[in-house]
């Protein structure tokens, strides 16, 4: 255990996971989608963050958290459809994996920062913010050789130091999701219509005993995209 930070054990972090980072817990008034965060002049190079991203291409963006590696049928739906999904890892969970998260690289996934620990970031002090980003940047950076420069906090939740700290580390974007595929195959939005938009960042749950599988879930959720015209983008090609 690293000095002055607290670890969960092995099952307690399997089980916080389980629960689903996509559901939202973030301030109940975050920066618009593709706004930054408002404020005085340290607050104006702050990292936007974004839930949707402008623009009229007919695309949507696909991410995950941690859990793309524990389900066969993802893995070569990704594989043969060369899906340019982005996967946000955390150290501590996907690491032991990291073997495999560079095989789906080399197919078109994109692997972005979800901190070393899972740790909810509001609320802690600049120190531990940071180091809980800029520590799972350097661990990126060493495995796959490229920096990420997206964030995705655990659990959605931050706070201004949160954007502080990202900002320090290199990150150019915060990135949320303005709806999500939960273990039963549904799609669930934080705001707006209930439906797909072009320029919707769309989280995929972790699988749950009782849902479906997560291969199979992504597959009826691209079949969803695909009868509103739409298709996946690359994340990274936009933001």
């Amino acid at each position: 255990m690293r000095r002055g930070r607290l670890r969960p054990a092995g099952a307690a972090l399997a089980a916080v996971l389980l629960t689903g980072c996509a559901q939202f817990a973030g301030p109940a008034q975050h920066p618009a989608a593709g706004e930054p965060a408002q404020g005085g002049d340290r607050e104006r190079n702050l990292p936007p963050v974004v839930d949707h991203v402008r623009t009229t291409d007919p695309v949507v963006f696909l991410t995950f958290d941690d859990s793309a590696e524990r389900d066969p049928g993802l893995t070569a739906l990704i594989r043969e459809r060369r899906l340019p999904v982005t996967l946000f890892l955390t150290d501590t969970v996907a690491g032991p994996a990291y073997g495999h998260f560079a095989r789906l690289r080399s197919v078109g996934a994109s692997l972005q920062n979800h901190t070393l620990d899972h740790r909810s970031l509001r609320g802690l002090p600049h120190a531990g913010q940071r180091a809980e980003i800029c520590g799972q940047q350097t661990k990126l950076a060493s495995r796959f050789g490229v920096r990420p420069h997206l964030l995705r906090p655990p659990y959605g939740t931050y706070d201004t130091t949160t954007l502080r700290a990202a900002a320090g580390c290199g990150v150019t974007a915060v990135v949320l999701w303005r709806a999500a595929l939960n273990a039963d195959g549904d799609l669930t939005y934080t705001r707006g219509e209930r439906r797909l938009h072009p320029g919707d960042i769309v989280t995929v749950d972790p699988d749950h005993p009782t849902g479906r599988g997560l291969g199979a879930r992504t597959a009826r959720l691209l079949e969803t995209i695909e009868e509103q015209g739409l298709r996946v983008g690359r994340l990274e090609d936009y933001l």
